[in-house]
């Protein structure tokens, strides 16, 4: 499934992105496998139903303490990088809590840093948020979190920009 969300951070504006039907076709017709597909497209509608809740957390300053489910699903360096993008401004408190509620919305039973970072990305793009270079090339170090998640074997990484 990460590789579709890729595939639409590479091919779309997060605001020109099709209607989830036509989507569907066109990543189809693009290879990848229906299951996949619905899989991407579950996750990619949770961002409606998570957004609202957010709201209230845009002016917080408490300190994120993470639940044991959340921190076994998180190892500590995830939760370092979460930290250290928060202090580097780079993300909110807000963006934060949807970046971990869209990456606990994955069926993984711990999330490697690698793929982490994929998620970061995906939340950040769709929420238009300005990235700071330095910042997108540590979220792009990993090419795409791939090396770690093994989602498309042997395949090189596809450019990101064209």
């Amino acid at each position: 499934m990460i590789d579709i969300l890729f595939y639409l951070f590479e091919h779309y504006l997060p605001d020109a992105c099709p209607e989830p039907a036509a989507l569907a076709r066109k990543l189809m017709a693009a290879g990848f496998e229906d299951d996949d597909i619905s899989e991407a497209m579950d996750w990619l509608a949770g961002f409606a139903d998570a957004e609202p809740a957010q709201a209230a957390l845009a002016a917080s300053t408490a300190t994120r303490f993470y639940h044991e489910a959340e921190m076994a699903r998180l190892p500590a360096e995830c939760r370092g990088f979460l930290a250290f993008l928060e202090q580097a401004e780079a993300i909110d408190a807000t963006t934060r809590e949807l970046i971990l509620e869209r990456v606990l919305a994955l069926s993984d039973e711990e999330i490697p840093l690698a793929k982490l970072k994929g998620i970061v990305l995906m939340v950040v793009w769709r929420q238009q948020l300005p990235l700071d270079a330095l910042i997108l090339e540590e979220l792009l170090e990993d090419d795409y979190g791939f090396d770690d998640v093994g989602d498309l074997g042997d395949e090189p990484a596809r450019p990101l920009f064209h």
